[in-house]
């Protein structure tokens, strides 16, 4: 089962992560299935950017974004030639080293 390295973030998950995902599972539901509260304020229907994250390794494994992912992305806050939402980036059978960018788009969030 591929593994998902996920890069310190302050406030979702401080000390870093290494979870496993299953092959054919959104990075989102991943890190959700694992207890790390990525925003998704479309509830996963490429709607938004909250859930944007920055593929650091791994990338090239995943399926590449379509044109209507491609415009979300536009976008998002600190978008880099790696980035995806990752309700629409989906595992393969590569790890993945994955940052969860400090801030989004999402200004008012629920829990602040």
């Amino acid at each position: 089962m591929p593994q998902i390295i996920i890069l310190p973030h302050q406030d979702l998950c401080p000390d870093g992560a290494v979870i496993e995902a299953e092959s054919g599972t959104s990075i989102c539901d991943a890190l959700l299935e694992n207890d790390i509260e990525i925003e998704h304020a479309c509830e996963k229907a490429c709607a938004c950017t909250t859930c944007h994250v920055v593929v650091r390794e791994g990338f090239n494994s995943l399926e590449p974004a379509d044109e209507f992912e491609e415009d979300r992305l536009d976008q998002a806050w600190g978008l880099e030639p790696t980035s995806r939402l990752s309700c629409q980036a989906i595992v393969t059978d590569s790890d993945l080293v994955v940052e969860i960018p400090r801030y989004s788009i999402n200004h008012a969030k629920e829990s602040h």
